[in-house]
């Protein structure tokens, strides 16, 4: 069980206080800071797609050059993006009973954590 993000994140933060309200603790990984491992990405786009992991929502795809952008088109691409610039990936995501869960709902952790 572990939470992976960036702490200033909006979603990161709703996610960590829902999980705190709740009384759960929960290790943090801030993949800004640690950075990020290349197998547990693979892991995790074999569960969820590389597409719902790559955020091309936020700042840090805004901020790509065109060129880039078009570029990543394929797991490879965007493995290599990600590990390139880990902001880049769609917070948190959550580890759970060796599941992948990407994003925060509140009412998807509840049913996750059963509250």
């Amino acid at each position: 069980m572990k939470l992976y993000g960036i702490p200033n994140c909006n979603t990161v933060k709703k996610a960590r206080a829902w999980l705190a309200e709740q009384g759960i603790e929960m290790p943090f990984h801030d993949f800004k800071k640690s950075g990020i491992d290349a197998a547990l990405l693979q892991g995790w786009m074999k569960q969820t797609g590389w597409e719902k992991l790559l955020n091309r929502q936020g700042t840090t795809w805004r901020q790509l050059p065109d060129e880039v952008k078009q570029h990543t088109s394929d797991e490879a691409a965007a493995l290599a993006l990600m590990l390139d610039k880990p902001s880049i990936i769609k917070r948190p995501v959550l580890e759970l009973e060796g599941r992948v869960h990407v994003g925060f709902d509140a009412d998807t952790y509840a049913r996750l954590f059963n509250r």
